[in-house]
Formats: C-alpha cells, sequence, structure tokens
C-alpha cells in the first residue's frame, strides 16, 4: 500500500501500567493483518513487548512502534509504557503521535498513572478516544467507569458502544450511532454478526443514546435547533458531528470491549481511522527560528520544507545509535544529506528504517507525518529537530521528567570502570532521564533516575547490551566538617633525628571561623626572620592537603582561616617536607580545641499532591526533621516548599509513592549546609571510625 499522508493515522496508546495497551496493539496488528497470529504478553510471544526485561515482568519499559493498514489507512501504533518509573519515555513519544486511545482496566478502574498520562495527552493537545478494556473479566463494571472517568477527568463522557452482558457473559456490543447490535465469537479472531439490539436492552440503549445525541448537537448550532424542535436527526448528521468532534479534541468517545479476546477492537479501528486526524489536517507545529526568540512555523505539506523532531534514541550494541524522527513537514529521501538547527551541523545518512516491533524495513522516501529510524548519526540526540538548513526550524522538545532517586554505581568486576563509564553514556543518550555524575567529596559515580525498577532495569540493558555488571549502593551522603571557635597560638614542632640528616621544622598558627561557604583562607603574617619565606608555600600545600579530611569523621573540612605568624626553622634540618608535615599536624591540633562540628547537605524540595494526603506528607515531612517554608495550589493539586536533610531523603520518592498512592511527585536540589545535631553527629562519627 502506498504510504500518503492523508492516510496514516499516528495513535499513541497510554495507559495506566497494565490496562491492556500492548494486548490492544497485537489485536490491532492482527486485525489489519500484519501478524498472522495474535501475540501475548504473557507468554512472551509479543511483536511490541520483546526485549528480555519486558518478557521478565510483563510489563512495557520502552515505547514501541508498529504500523497495520485498515480500510485503506495506514495506523501507526505507538504502544507507550505505562509503569511510573517509564513515563518520561511515553510523554516524549506522544510528540509523534496525532491522536491518542486512552484504555482503562473495567475491573481496576482509573488509576494515577491514568490521570498522569491523560495530562501529557493535555498538554499535547491531542484528539483522544477511551476504550474500556477487559469486560471479560470478573468484577469488570463499565456504567461504574463511565462515571468515574466523567468526575476524575472532567469530560463529558459519550459512550458510543455499550457492552451486552458483562463478566463471562460479555458477549458483544451496541452501537448507538446505528442503533445495531454485534455479537462476537471469543476465539481471538475477531468475528462478529451484526443482529437487533436485545429486547431487554432496547430501554437503555435509547436513554444512552440520547445522552450521546446531546454532547454532540452542542458543537452544531443548526442540529441543535432541529434536536431541539424534535426534529428526526439523521445518522449521517449525527456521524459527521461526532466526527468533527473527535478531531476538535471537543468529543471524547467511549468504545469497549476485551482486548485479548479481540472484541470491539475492530470497532475502536473504525474509530481511529474516521475520527482521529492524518497528520495534515494537525495545526503546523510551531518552532522558533535558530538564534532569535522569532516564532515561525512550517505547514505539515508533502512540499513544504523538510522538518522533524527526533523524540527518541535507541541504543543498539549491533546496529550501533538508532535516532527515532517525526516528520512534521516535507519529505525526506534515503541517501541524503539532512541539517541538524540545534548542532548547526550537516548530518549524511544512508537508509530511512521503518520500525515493526523489533524488526525494521527500508523506506526511500518519508513525508509528512511518517514516523522513521536514521542509524548511526553522529551528532544528533533526542529533542534535537533536523531539517533543511535553507529553511531552518527548531521544535521545542518535551521536558523530561525529574529523576527521583540515586544510586552509587560500581563495577562489579574491578578493573572495568572505564566500560561501565562509556557503556552508561550510550544509555544516556537512549534514555534522558537517567542521570550520571560524579559526587564531588565523595569521589563516587552516582546514577539517578525516575525510580527504583527504572534503575534495576538499566544495569540489567547494561550487562544484556554491553556485557558490563554493575551493583547499586546508598549513595554517601557528603558530610562537611567545621569550627565554631577561635584558638590563638598552637604551636607544633616536627623533629626527627635518626642518623645522618633529620628533620625540623616549627609553625604557630591562629585558627579561627569563617562565615557559611566562604571556603578556606590563609593568611600568611610572618615577621622577623625565623621562617625562610621559601617555606611558605609548602607550609600552604600541607594545610590544604589538611583540609581533605578533618578529624571527626575523615569528611573535608570548610569555613575556617589560619594566620601562619611565626615559626622555627634549622639551617641544615629544616625542608619544604618538614614544613608541610608540621603545617598538617599543627592544623590537626588546632581543630581539636576549636569546638569542630559536622555540617549536613540540606535540600530545597517541591513536593506536589493531592489535597487528601497534605496531612500524611506534612508529618511524614516533621519526622524527616524538614521545614515547611510555603505552600502553593496548582490545578488540583497542593505544591509544599519545603527543606530537608539529604540523608533522611536518599529514598523519598519510594515513601511519597506509598504516602500519596503513587499520587506524589517532587522535585529537589542541594540548598545549603547546616550543622548537624549532636545525637546524630554521634552516629556518622561512629560508622566512620567503624569504617576505618
Amino acid at each position: 500500500m502506498e504510504r500518503k499522508s492523508e492516510q496514516l493515522r499516528n495513535v499513541a496508546l497510554i495507559a495506566h501500567g497494565g490496562s491492556g495497551k500492548t494486548s490492544l496493539a497485537e489485536a490491532m496488528l492482527f486485525n489489519g493483518k500484519s501478524t498472522s497470529r495474535l501475540g501475548k504478553v504473557d507468554d512472551g510471544s509479543s511483536n511490541l513487548d520483546f526485549e528480555p526485561e519486558e518478557i521478565k515482568r510483563k510489563i512495557t519499559i520502552s515505547t514501541s512502534f508498529h504500523h497495520t493498514s485498515w480500510n485503506k489507512k495506514l495506523i501507526n501504533i505507538i504502544d507507550t509504557p505505562g509503569e511510573d518509573n517509564f513515563l518520561s519515555d511515553s510523554k516524549s513519544s506522544l510528540q509523534a503521535a496525532d491522536g491518542v486511545v486512552l484504555l482503562i482496566d473495567a475491573v481496576a478502574g482509573l488509576k494515577v498513572g491514568t490521570e498522569k498520562v491523560w495530562a501529557f495527552a493535555d498538554e499535547s493537545k491531542l484528539p483522544r478516544i477511551i476504550f474500556i478494556n477487559k469486560l471479560d473479566r470478573e468484577r469488570s463494571d463499565f456504567y461504574k467507569i463511565v462515571d468515574e472517568i466523567a468526575r476524575v477527568l472532567e469530560i463529558k463522557a459519550t459512550p458510543v458502544y455499550l457492552p451486552i452482558g458483562a463478566e463471562e457473559d460479555f458477549t458483544g456490543l451496541i452501537d448507538l450511532v446505528k442503533m445495531k447490535a454485534f455479537l462476537y465469537s471469543k476465539d481471538g479472531t475477531g468475528k462478529f454478526e451484526t443482529v437487533d439490539i436485545p429486547a431487554e436492552m432496547q430501554d437503555l440503549a435509547g436513554e444512552w443514546r440520547e445522552k450521546m445525541i446531546e454532547n454532540i448537537v452542542e458543537l452544531n448550532d443548526q442540529l441543535m435547533e432541529k434536536y431541539l424542535e424534535g426534529e428526526e436527526l439523521q445518522t449521517s448528521e449525527i456521524e459527521k458531528t461526532f466526527i468533527d468532534g473527535i478531531k476538535s479534541g471537543i468529543v471524547i468517545p467511549i468504545v469497549c470491549g476485551s482486548a485479548t479476546l479481540n472484541m470491539g477492537v475492530a470497532k475502536l479501528m473504525d474509530l481511529i481511522v474516521k475520527g482521529l486526524p492524518s497528520p495534515i489536517e494537525r495545526a503546523p507545529k510551531k518552532g522558533t527560528k535558530p538564534g532569535t526568540e522569532e516564532e515561525i512555523e512550517i505547514a505539515p505539506d508533502p512540499d513544504a520544507p523538510f522538518s522533524a523532531l527526533v523524540f527518541k534514541t535507541i541504543a543498539d550494541p549491533f546496529a550501533g545509535k538508532l535516532t527515532l524522527l517525526r516528520v512534521y513537514s516535507g519529505s525526506v529521501k534515503s541517501d541524503s544529506t539532512i541539517y541538524n538547527a540545534n548542532k548547526d551541523v550537516k548530518e549524511k545518512f544512508g537508509q530511512l528504517l521503518l520500525i515493526e516491533g523489533k524488526k525494521q524495513q527500508s523506506l526511500d522516501m518519508a513525508s509528512v507525518g511518517d514516523i522513521v529510524a536514521i542509524a548511526k548519526l553522529k551528532e544528533t540526540s533526542t529533542g534535537d529537530t533536523l531539517c533543511t538548513a535553507e529553511n531552518p526550524i527548531i521544535y521545542k522538545p518535551s521536558e523530561p521528567l525529574p529523576s527521583v532517586i540515586s544510586y552509587a554505581i560500581e563495577a562489579s568486576v574491578k578493573g572495568s570502570e572505564d566500560k561501565v563509564f562509556s557503556s552508561l553514556s550510550r544509555l544516556l543518550e537512549e534514555d534522558p532521564t537517567l542521570r550520571l555524575e560524579r559526587g564531588q567529596s565523595t569521589g563516587e559515580v552516582i546514577l539517578s533516575g525516575t525510580g527504583q525498577i527504572h534503575l534495576e532495569t538499566t544495569c540489567e540493558k547494561l550487562q544484556r547490551k554491553f556485557g558490563v555488571e554493575v551493583n547499586l549502593n546508598p549513595v554517601k551522603v557528603p558530610y562537611r566538617e567545621t569550627i565554631k571557635k577561635t584558638v590563638k597560638k598552637v604551636v607544633y614542632r616536627h623533629k626527627k633525628q635518626s642518623g645522618g640528616r633529620g628533620q625540623f621544622a616549627e609553625v604557630q598558627f591562629d585558627i579561627s571561623p569563617l562565615p557559611k561557604d566562604a571556603g578556606f583562607e590563609f593568611e600568611e603574617a610572618l615577621t622577623g626572620m625565623n621562617v625562610p619565606r621559601n617555606f611558605v608555600p609548602a607550609v600552604e600545600k600541607g594545610l590544604h592537603e589538611a583540609l581533605e579530611s578533618g578529624i571527626l569523621a575523615g569528611y573535608p573540612v570548610v569555613d575556617l582561616k589560619v594566620r601562619f605568624f611565626d615559626g622555627k626553622s634549622h639551617d641544615v634540618d629544616s625542608s619544604e617536607m618538614a614544613f608541610k608535615i608540621a603545617a598538617k599536624m599543627c592544623f590537626k591540633k588546632g581543630i581539636q580545641e576549636a569546638n569542630p562540628i559536622l555540617l549536613e547537605p540540606i535540600m530545597k524540595m517541591e513536593i506536589s499532591i493531592p489535597e487528601d494526603v497534605m496531612g500524611d506528607v506534612m508529618g511524614d515531612l516533621n519526622g524527616r526533621r524538614g521545614k515547611v517554608l510555603g505552600m502553593e495550589v496548582d490545578g488540583k493539586n497542593q505544591v509544599i516548599m519545603a527543606e530537608a536533610p539529604m540523608s533522611e531523603i536518599l529514598k523519598y520518592a519510594l515513601d511519597l509513592n506509598a504516602i500519596t498512592g503513587g499520587r506524589g511527585t517532587f522535585r529537589m536540589e542541594h540548598s545549603h549546609y547546616e550543622e548537624l545535631p549532636a545525637q546524630f553527629a554521634e552516629k556518622v562519627i561512629a560508622a566512620a571510625r567503624e569504617n576505618e
């Protein structure tokens, strides 16, 4: 089938984890004859969840892509993750979509993830269809879910199909537009026969049809008048207004069925090709002129200049890097050169690839709406805009979700640290929510991600793709040490006499505290000739070495001043080495007398939560020695601004999830250092001594 932009439908399947997105995608592929059998997630035969980590956990970890034809149209299926740890990938993949199908599990109902992905679709202004899935399961309840949709998502719920029967007696659907019924065979073939609406359901179908028509006629004044005057409305009039309503995003139709039994899936596919817009029906995507704030746009027209956004990167140890892009305007041929407007470089490439689950098919050309991959682009990364050098444009990519949990990562095999670093760098290209940094004072390599499972699967991928094994350890808290009082005239004499040339040096210091964040200050205040000036650099060097490890628990020492005002030397036995040692020992002696204390890092936090858990979250923060600084309202949520010690919130992501049922989110960054209360300092000092 020839690929024309007006025939394309780019549809993302979104939902809370476990709602059946991948099973629905498999049924769509089977119905469109892209696969010869119905792939199943549970037995590992899925065409879309093919990574070993996905098969093991039975969840989608990374968005996958496939396509199928239906009623002379081509549906590009974007199967996104629903598990909380991987929602950033879903958000980013919506940049390739022109419409969305939101799945809701008819047993579990609307979950936290449902609201999160719904908000992503809102942000991207994408038209939506809702599919209530799993109506064949025990305790499934279609009407309860419809009420919940209206209440939680705050929309006019417009069912266009009703289920016939429930749970194991779920046998078919009633079409409220055509007022016909479809009875399905339950063998997964998706076959059905068209019959009259069962007598016992005619009144119910009539009521729901009225509700549907009321929602639809609001979009068209003429139709509204006809309806209010009691005139009979034509099915074709209802259908046309209804389709316009879906494309504009004002009407959100509800379809129902069972993905694993392939019931209702064909009806959903009919609605996707009729109701969701083609790429050329969407408004032009706005961008900016490189190097300026000037807003520009290119029409979604195959004859316009080429432009595309890189929305995802896949690191493949064999094929190298695969760059996935969505074409917004114009077209591009294989074996050509494109311009990266973000990096201001030209990139030559060979094949254009169409992704089909784990397989790829080569293409000669990609046009508006196509989702394609290019292998081995050198400079291009996720979020970049590719275009023509003559008509440059930069599209703003979606922001990745913040990293919320960190671990220190170390190679299981000593000596393979470099390989760990280079392999992780390749995974960072694939996953913008991963962060890799070196702890400034602890020297640890710290890996941060959006959740525990996110980091665990990253380590599994490292081993599988690059043969690198790593361990995740708790992050060390970078405490500091400082002093609280001034000590005058600290004297230390370093003297060593043992055959041959001896060592001799004496230094005299004043040591005093400095204000917070002032660092270290060295003052040379020598008078007279007791110490030759050529030994001053050695004294200063000794002090800098001594600062690296304090006397309480071996943490760096900060915010103090050393005044070097006198000492003694020996013509033969004094050396730079002797003065360096004397300076170190004098410093340690002085610190002991200067009331040394431990400082702990304090983090600044922004915590967004539903109002009903406010008390629990505040109580929990108090228990972590946290301070609430203020509050704001953000839509349905309350945002708490707070500060808390880093040591108390190393695993806050897991605890906040537990308290809020997964509805809370937070960001944090380092704020400042504060004195660690004595009872906690004792524990830190004891632990440091034990490690020695």
